[in-house]
């Protein structure tokens, strides 16, 4: 890979930084998760936190050899998120910084989906550039100041392009949360730091009942566009089951069909691209069947021949796959008049 191609990418973990940050000054109000306490004497240079919210994690370290910056398989998990950097101390290696978190969640019950200890530069690329781990941080303030006395921007300082990787499962059945760690795998030539990476994945429910569904409003779509999605409905990732908080978007749904009598529709199920295309096309189908279920069930009794299932996994999308936000609102069902 070209070197200047190469240096763009391995800024990527850390681009995000407006301001600088100074070795033993943490962000104000950030904190340590309480599944993961920092390696000691390391310093919290920048978070997010998401009470609620989607994010994804490589499935496997493979990765298409085609197309070497995308995974070939990604977790989509929902819950509270919380991503973190942190800067070891001056004078620390990687391997030791390494060894402690990786000692510390095997000992806290710890189960590995994978581990990347060697090689795992095109790991590290696929994932800055695929999911954006560092998208909306807040970082602290301040500069780096290298061995030779000068002052050095962590943006640059503190990105490596290879390092070692852990993805897998911490705490009780049912209540696992998913972490990810990164820990670049030497310290920077230009600084001596060396920067760790961690994610929290906590399972967590969505608060519900904060959007009132209008049968109107599903008319007015159908009359504007001949469709309408049903942002109403809620599923757990990778499964088929309608969750009760869908119960208000079906109510709104009922009341539709009720009033109009006529009406015939396609409910219409789409994915995101992650995943393979024909699992993905017997999810969205599936969703749709399951919809469609309801609604001819009691307490609705629509009649079941006004309503047809279908699935088109990721054939019609309405944002872009490159990131969570957009394979977001490409998850959806959708109500289409026939």
């Amino acid at each position: 890979m070209p070197m200047l191609h190469r240096s763009m990418l391995a800024a990527l973990l850390l681009a995000a930084f407006t301001a600088h940050a100074a070795p033993g000054a943490d962000l104000p109000g950030a904190a340590d998760h309480p599944l993961i306490k920092r390696f000691a004497g390391s310093w919290l240079a920048g978070q997010r936190v998401a009470d609620w919210d989607a994010a994804a994690v490589p499935a496997a370290p493979e990765y298409q050899k085609a197309d070497k910056y995308k995974f070939k398989e990604l977790v989509e998990l929902e819950g509270k998120v919380t991503q973190t950097v942190y800067i070891a101390p001056r004078g620390k290696a990687a391997l030791e910084v390494w060894r402690n978190y990786q000692q510390a969640l095997n000992a806290a019950g710890f189960k590995p989906r994978f581990v990347c200890e060697r090689d795992c530069s095109d790991l590290y690329f696929a994932w800055t550039r695929q999911l954006q781990p560092t998208k909306g941080f807040v970082w602290a303030k301040g500069d780096v100041d290298t061995p030779t006395g000068s002052r050095y921007s962590l943006t640059s300082a503190l990105a490596h392009d290879d390092g070692r990787m852990l993805v897998g499962t911490l705490g009780k059945p049912g209540q696992q949360a998913t972490v990810l760690l990164y820990t670049s795998l030497a310290a920077n030539a230009t600084t001596g730091l060396v920067a760790t990476y961690v994610q929290v994945i906590e399972p967590k429910a969505m608060a519900t009942g904060q959007v009132t569904v209008d049968p109107a409003a599903l008319q007015a779509g159908l009359a504007a566009e001949g469709r309408v999605t049903l942002t109403g409905l809620f599923f757990d990732t990778g499964r088929t089951e309608l969750k009760p908080e869908s119960q208000a978007q079906l109510d709104a749904m009922a009341e539709l069909l009720k009033s109009q009598p006529a009406l015939k529709a396609w409910i219409v199920g789409h994915t995101d691209n992650v995943g393979g295309f024909e699992a993905n096309e017997k999810l969205s189908l599936a969703r749709a069947q399951a919809v469609v279920a309801a609604l001819t069930a009691a307490p609705y009794k629509v009649d079941a021949r006004r309503l047809t299932a279908r699935g088109l996994a990721s054939l019609a999308p309405v944002a872009g796959n490159g990131d969570e936000a957009g394979r977001a609102k490409n998850r959806r069902v959708e109500l289409v008049a026939q």
